[in-house]
Formats: structure tokens, C-alpha cells, sequence
């Protein structure tokens, strides 16, 4: 059974946050809004995301913690010790370090249900805000041992108002698989733009704007970037290891020149083209 939302709380209104605001608010939720900066709430509010928290609200159905990893557990357990609402959860990237250290700082678990929709990068702007952004999206969750259906209810009536899709995993998987799919590309299309905008100028006018691909990924806010990677160290680096092992096997190969090179390189770029056609084949599957 899925809970009723009546009233929720959205602390941080960068894209994720105020676009988790926007789709309660089109479906009727009464949103408060919270933000370390003043003019990010009135941003959102002027854009329909709710309306600005006030202390004498009772406590909401729902808090969303859509702060940056690393400040998530200091505003959940504020927001619980100030009884802000009933269940919490929250948007981060990485859920590793957050969920140990959420257990540390005696935060209450039973109320807390660690989320992730996986949606893009967040961004300190709400120019990409949109109530339709997890719509067909997976949303992770990864709750602890000692969850109750009730905290679960209520975030299922969540991402069930969100249009996305809940998927459950370990902390430990979800982060793996952060790193793989969302940490490791960011990061190499950084450092690829990065290697392009140090070239020639020359060259650069060549490109007649930004070159297609995975470069795109690269205009990811780098402050908040930078927190989600090192709040997910390990797996991001075990992703960096595997790839540049990869990299490194075909630099060899292209400056030994042998006579195989073409059928080696072959072979690399295909399992490209499989990896393309497993990623296809995944979002069929999954497709509603």
C-alpha cells in the first residue's frame, strides 16, 4: 500500500530538489522549501516549487534532503532533531558514506530511507528544474535492515508522484555502479574537454562549437562534482583503474604498430558497440 502525501519538506533547491518540489506541487502536495541560501528559495518558489518553510508548520508527511552528499547527514539529523517531518530521505549520489555516517551521528534510521533518483547531475541553479525529470527514471533506494513499511509507504508515494521507478540495492551496489555509469563518465569527459580547450585555438575553431558526444557531460557544476566523486572514492577509482588499464593496453598497441593493430583495435571497439547494445537492451527491458 502506498501512503497519501499531504505535506512534504524539500531541503535545497538546486535542480534536483526543486524539481522533486515541482511534481509534489503539481500533484497537490503542500510544499515547504529550505535552503541555506535565501534567494535559492525564492527562485523556486517564484517558479511554482512551493512555498518558504516556517517553523510554526507541523511536522510534514515527508523531508527530502537534496543537499550535496557531503552536508546530507548534518541537515538530516538537524531536520530530525528539529522534528521537521515524520519520514526523511534524501537525493545524494553516493550512499556509502552517507548511510555509515548517517548510523554514527545516532540519526533516526527507522525514519530515514536513503534514496537516489538518477536523473543527471544536480546543479546549484534551477534552470533545469522540471516536475517531469524522474518521469520513467530508476529512483535507488537503500534501506537499512530495521526500515518499516510505513517510512517505505511513504517514499513509494514519492517516487510514485515523481513518475520514476523504484529499484532497490545495497549501498554498496549502488555506489559501484554510480561510479561505472554516472561518476566515471563525468569525469573523463572533464578531463577530454579539459585536453580540448588547452589546444590550439586554431584547432578549437575547427570543432565549430561543442563536438558531439561525451564532452556534454562535462558541464556538470564542478563544486558539486567534486563532492559527489570524493564521497564515492573508492568505486570511482576501482572505474578510473579499469578504464585507464584499458586506455593504456591500446596505447601499446597503437605505438608498437604491429601488423595486428587493425584486428585488435577491432575487437576493442566492438565490445564498445556490445557495451552500447547491452545499455539499449537494459532500457528496453525496463521501459513501462
Amino acid at each position: 500500500m502506498t501512503a497519501v502525501l499531504r505535506t512534504a519538506v524539500v531541503i535545497g533547491c538546486g535542480t534536483t530538489g526543486t524539481s522533486v518540489a515541482l511534481a509534489l506541487t503539481g500533484a497537490g502536495v503542500h510544499v515547504s522549501l529550505i535552503d541555506e541560501n535565501p534567494q535559492a528559495v525564492t527562485e523556486a518558489v517564484a517558479l511554482g516549487a512551493g512555498t518558504a518553510w516556517s517553523p510554526r508548520l507541523p511536522p510534514a508527511d515527508l523531508v527530502v534532503v537534496a543537499t550535496t552528499p557531503s552536508s546530507v547527514v548534518d541537515v538530516l539529523h538537524s531536520a530530525q532533531s528539529r522534528g521537521l517531518g515524520h519520514v526523511y530521505t534524501d537525493t545524494a549520489g553516493t550512499k556509502d558514506i552517507v548511510c555509515a555516517e548517517a548510523e554514527l551521528r545516532g540519526c533516526d534510521l527507522k525514519g530515514y530511507v536513503p534514496g537516489h533518483p538518477l536523473a543527471g547531475p544536480d546543479a546549484p541553479d534551477r534552470a533545469r528544474a522540471d516536475a517531469g525529470r524522474f518521469a520513467g527514471r530508476p529512483w535507488v533506494v537503500c534501506p537499512y535492515e530495521t526500515t518499516p513499511d510505513w517510512a517505505f509507504e511513504t517514499v513509494d508515494a514519492l517516487i510514485e508522484t515523481c513518475g520514476a521507478r523504484r529499484v532497490d540495492m545495497t549501498v554498496e551496489e549502488h555506489d559501484r555502479a554510480a561510479a561505472v555509469l554516472l561518476h566515471l563518465p563525468y569525469l573523463v569527459a572533464a578531463v577530454l574537454a579539459a585536453t580540448v580547450g588547452d589546444s590550439d585555438p586554431r584547432l578549437l575553431r575547427l570543432a565549430g562549437g561543442r563536438p558531439a558526444g561525451i564532452l556534454g557531460a562535462a558541464e556538470g557544476d564542478p563544486v558539486l562534482g567534486s563532492d559527489v566523486l570524493t564521497q564515492n572514492a573508492g568505486p570511482v577509482a576501482d572505474a578510473i583503474d579499469l578504464v585507464t588499464g584499458q586506455l593504456d593496453a591500446v596505447a601499446r598497441m597503437l605505438h608498437q604498430g604491429e601488423d595486428t593493430v587493425p584486428v585488435e583495435l577491432s575487437l576493442v571497439l566492438e565490445r564498445g558497440r556490445r557495451g552500447l547494445r547491452a545499455l539499449d537492451a537494459a532500457a528496453d527491458n525496463t521501459a513501462p
